[in-house]
C-alpha cells in the first residue's frame, strides 16, 4: 500500500512539475509576458494558487488514467 502511494506521489509531482514547467516556458516565447522582465517576475506570475490548482487537478486527473491503463494492459 505505501509503495503504491508513493508511486502515486511521484507521478503527480512529475504531472506538476511539467505543467509548471511549460508555464515558466510559455512566459517567454514571443509573445510572452515576461518579455522585458526578469526570472523572479516570471516565477511570482507563474506559481499562484489558481496555477496550483488547475495542475493539481490535471496531475490526479493524469494519475488515474495512468493507472487505468496499466490495470487495462497489463
Amino acid at each position: 500500500m505505501r509503495n503504491a502511494l508513493a508511486r502515486g506521489v511521484i507521478e503527480v509531482a512529475f504531472i506538476l512539475f511539467l505543467f509548471y514547467a511549460n508555464l515558466l516556458m510559455g512566459e517567454y516565447n514571443r509573445s510572452g509576458a515576461a518579455r522585458g522582465h526578469d526570472l523572479m517576475w516570471a516565477l511570482g506570475d507563474v506559481f499562484t494558487a489558481a496555477n496550483f490548482g488547475i495542475g493539481l487537478a490535471a496531475g490526479l486527473v493524469g494519475y488515474v488514467v495512468v493507472e487505468l491503463l496499466r490495470k487495462r494492459l497489463l
